[in-house]
C-alpha cells in the first residue's frame, strides 16, 4: 500500500556528523497497517513523515502509494501533497479558532481540487466524520469552547472526512494529559482499525508504539534499527541501541566462550558466567552485550535460593529499592556492575541485603557490540 525505496532526505552537517534527516528508509506497507516510527527527538521520524506527506522533498528514493509513484528523485516526480490524498493530524492539532466545529472539518472539501463537493455532500460527509470520533452534534459549537480530547478529535475527524487512503500523525497526542492519552490511544486504534486506514504514526514515545501498533520502525540519527512487530522489537531486539530505548533493560558485557544458539556461554569476569540465547553463533573470545529485561529476573534470599541447572543464578546485593505501585524496582551490585530487578511489592528487600537473582537463558539476548 505505502512502499519507500531508498528515501534519504538528509541536512548538511560538518564531516562524520549528524544534523538530522533520514538516510536510506526502505520499507514496504500492506493495506490497514498501524505503522510508528519510533525514536528520540531528532532522529529522523519526522522528516519521514514530511516527505510521505509532500511536505519536504528527499534527497533521492521513490516513494509509491498504491503502486503509483508520488515521489522519484530520478524522474524528477513529485506529486503535490494535496494531490497524494493523505489525512495529516498534527502534534498542535491546527484547529481554527474562529471556526465551528463543523467548519474546522468540512475545510478540506471546501478547499479540495481533486473533487467539488456539494453543500449536501458536505453536511454527509463532516456529520459522519464527527460521528466515528464520537463528537456528532458538536458541529455548531465553538472549537475553543471544546477540551483538548475533543479537539484532538477535531483534528482526526478534518483527516478523516474526505476519506484518504493513508493517515500520518505527528505526534498527535503529546500535549493531553497522561490519563488522557491513554484513553485515546484505545480509541485512535478502535477508529483506525475500524475505517481500515492505513496509518503512519510518529512517537518518542515506546509504550505508545507498542500499544497501538502492528509494525514499528525503531530510528537512530536517521538510520533505521530494526523494523517489526511490536513483539520483535521487545523480545528480541536487534541490536544495544533498541534493547535500551524500547522499555528498560539491563546491558551487560562479556566475552562468548561458545556454545549453542540457544544456550551460547558468556562470561561477565571475575570466573563469572551465564548462558543466554543468540540469533547466530558466536565467536569463541568475541566481546558481546548481554540484554536481560528487569520483569524477568527472580529475586530470592540467599538461603532461599535453590540450585536450577536450566537457570542462570547470581549473588548480588540491594543497593535500592523503590515502590512503583505494581512493582518494586530494585538495583542490585552483581559484581562491579549494577543490575535493575523489578518485583512483586508483596515481598521487599532492604538496601544492604544479600540476594541471588535468577533468568532463565532465553531472557539472555546476546547483542553484537557495535
Amino acid at each position: 500500500m505505502l512502499k519507500l525505496e531508498h528515501i534519504s532526505k538528509v541536512y548538511p552537517a560538518g564531516r562524520n556528523e549528524y544534523a538530522g534527516g533520514i538516510r536510506d528508509a526502505d520499507f514496504n506497507l500492506e493495506p490497514g497497517t498501524f505503522f510508528t516510527m519510533l525514536g528520540p527527538s531528532g532522529c529522523g521520524k519526522t522528516t519521514t513523515l514530511r516527505c510521505i506527506a509532500g511536505l519536504e522533498e528527499p534527497n533521492k528514493g521513490r516513494i509509491l502509494l498504491d503502486g503509483r509513484p508520488i515521489f522519484d528523485s530520478e524522474a524528477g516526480l513529485s506529486i503535490p501533497m494535496h494531490r497524494r490524498n493523505i489525512g495529516m493530524v498534527f502534534q498542535s492539532y491546527a484547529i481554527w479558532p474562529h471556526m465551528t466545529v463543523f467548519e474546522n472539518v468540512a475545510f478540506p472539501l471546501k478547499v479540495s481540487k481533486a473533487q467539488r463537493y456539494t453543500a449536501a455532500e458536505t453536511d454527509k460527509a463532516v456529520n459522519e466524520a464527527l460521528e466515528v470520533v464520537g463528537l456528532g452534534g458538536y458541529g455548531a459549537r465553538s472549537a475553543t469552547q471544546l477540551s483538548g480530547g475533543q479537539q484532538q478529535r477535531i483534528a482526526l475527524a478534518r483527516a478523516i472526512v474526505h476519506r484518504p487512503k493513508l493517515l500520518l500523525l505527528d505526534e498527535p497526542l503529546s500535549n493531553l494529559d497522561a490519563t488522557l492519552r491513554e484513553g485515546m490511544r484505545v480509541e485512535l486504534k478502535r477508529l483506525q482499525s475500524e475505517l481500515g486506514i492505513t496509518a503512519v504514526y510518529v512517537t518518542h514515545d515506546q509504550t505508545e508504539a507498542l500499544a497501538m501498533s502492528d509494525v514499528i520502525a525503531v530510528i537512530e540519527k536517521g538510520r533505521v534499527q530494526q523494523f517489526g512487530s511490536p513483539e520483535d522489537i521487545y523480545f528480541r531486539p536487534a541490536n544495544e541501541f533498541v534493547a535500551g530505548f524500547i522499555g528498560h533493560t539491563n546491558i551487560l558485557r562479556g566475552k562468548a566462550l561458545g556454545g549453542a544458539p540457544d544456550a551460547v556461554t558468556v562470561e561477565l569476569g571475575a570466573g563469572v558466567t551465564i548462558r543466554c540465547h543468540a540469533d547466530c553463533e558466536q565467536k569463541p573470545g568475541e566481546t558481546v552485550a548481554v540484554s536481560i529485561r528487569p520483569e524477568n529476573i527472580t529475586l530470592a534470599g540467599l538461603r532461599e535460593a535453590a540450585a536450577n541447572e536450566n537457570s542462570n543464578s547470581l549473588s548480588g546485593q540491594v543497593g535500592s529499592v523503590s515502590f512503583l505501585g505494581n512493582v518494586l524496582h530494585y538495583e542490585i551490585r552483581v559484581g562491579d556492575q549494577t543490575m535493575q530487578v523489578e518485583s512483586n511489592p508483596d515481598r521487599r528487600f532492604e538496601p544492604g541485603a544479600d540476594v541471588a537473582i535468577s533468568f532463565a537463558p532465553r531472557h539472555g539476548r546476546v547483542l553484537p557490540v557495535v
